[in-house]
């Protein structure tokens, strides 16, 4: 325990921000079949309640498989979707899903109604709305504190069948690093373009959120396309696997259909995380007439200094480790050195303690 203190002063304390990035890569081959048993993948959770389904980069049943993201999918109240007066298949679970997502991401109006999704960002000037989407949910392992601005992209088939998928088409955030959007309730955001000309051949096509870790994707990207290839009907071809256009899924299967659906599509999926590493530093400085005594009990024999041959060598000690204070002296934090640090009256020393958080 120490029994001499000093005191640090603001010219001894320094606070730095740091920022940190992973590259995060994600195959097809995890979402849509690296892990199956009878045709149904085991890296894929379903819930009773039918409204998300979780994938992971591993059998999830296993103790080392880790969440990576979940999948759902909605549409609004002022989607042509859900005019069928509630005949569509969970079509009240999937205006939940929206709404409640929506009320997250893009927040409520002045009349307290829930917004939509809306294509170019700028809620005060109306425009194009994404009122069919889905939702691309990355867990936090992945994302971390937030996803890096103008590194997202995605990539999936949008027609085809779930063996034979083609229109390969992919989107990202281009031009996010310097033109995201700040007025969503749950921070920063970027539009998904499908090119990165300058300017853009085609409109937004979604929405990342890269505090939230959420990209929205609009049903505008399958365009004449169908999810299979076949828009005259529909017909279900096995556990995972449906065909038919993306308004018949929409209103005609489940989320976890159309959830199958688009993830036996997914060809990739890559972005940076950003890791926020706060510091504070510390220099706790040692002059030439401090901290030469040492508290150790074995400092002394028969009360004299071990490392003195004689009475008029200096004092001397060996600096091993640095304790932080509070106010009232209650030891708070306890840096150690690599190796011993003399420390007589003929020098001094500066020791930069580091505390990240």
């Amino acid at each position: 325990m120490a029994t001499t203190f000093k005191t640090l002063t603001a010219n001894d304390i320094a606070n730095t921000r740091t920022l940190l990035h992973e590259a995060i890569p994600l195959t097809g081959t995890i979402a849509s079949g690296t892990y199956t048993e009878n045709y149904v993948a085991t890296n894929v959770k379903t819930y009773s309640h039918g409204m998300f389904e979780s994938t992971y980069d591993y059998p999830y049943l296993s103790s080392s498989a880790n969440h990576i993201f979940d999948l759902s999918m909605g549409y609004s109240t002022g989607s042509a979707l859900s005019s069928s007066a509630g005949t569509g298949v969970q079509q009240s679970k999937k205006v939940n899903i929206y709404n409640q997502m929506a009320q997250v991401l893009v927040g409520h109006n002045a009349e307290g109604a829930i917004q939509r999704f809306d294509q170019d960002g700028n809620l005060a000037a109306g425009g194009e709305k994404l009122d069919e989407v889905i939702f691309v949910n990355f867990a936090r392992l992945l994302t971390k504190d937030e996803i890096k601005k103008g590194t997202f992209s995605i990539a999936f088939a949008t027609g085809g069948t779930p063996d034979a998928p083609d229109d390969l088409l992919t989107i990202g955030d281009h031009g996010a690093a310097t033109s995201y959007l700040v007025n969503s309730p749950a921070g920063e955001y970027g539009i998904l373009y499908t090119s990165s000309a300058t300017p853009r051949s085609q409109s937004g096509v979604g929405l990342v959120y890269y505090q939230a870790g959420v990209a929205v994707l609009s049903s505008s990207v399958f365009g004449a396309n169908s999810m299979d290839g076949c828009t005259s009907s529909w017909t279900d071809l096995g556990p995972g696997f449906s065909s038919g256009s993306f308004d018949f899924l929409a209103t005609g299967s489940n989320i976890d259909v159309m959830c199958d659906s688009f993830r036996n599509r997914l060809s990739n999926i890559s972005f940076n995380n950003t890791i926020e590493l706060n510091s504070t530093i510390y220099f706790c400085r040692a002059n030439h007439n401090e901290f030469n005594y040492s508290a150790n009990p074995t400092y002394l024999s028969s009360s004299q200094i071990r490392v003195k041959n004689t009475t008029s060598d200096n004092p001397i000690s060996y600096i091993t480790t640095v304790g932080l204070y509070s106010s009232d002296n209650e030891l708070l934090a306890v840096a150690k050195l690599s190796e011993p640090l003399k420390k007589d009256p003929n020098t001094e020393l500066t020791l930069r303690v580091r505390l990240d958080y």
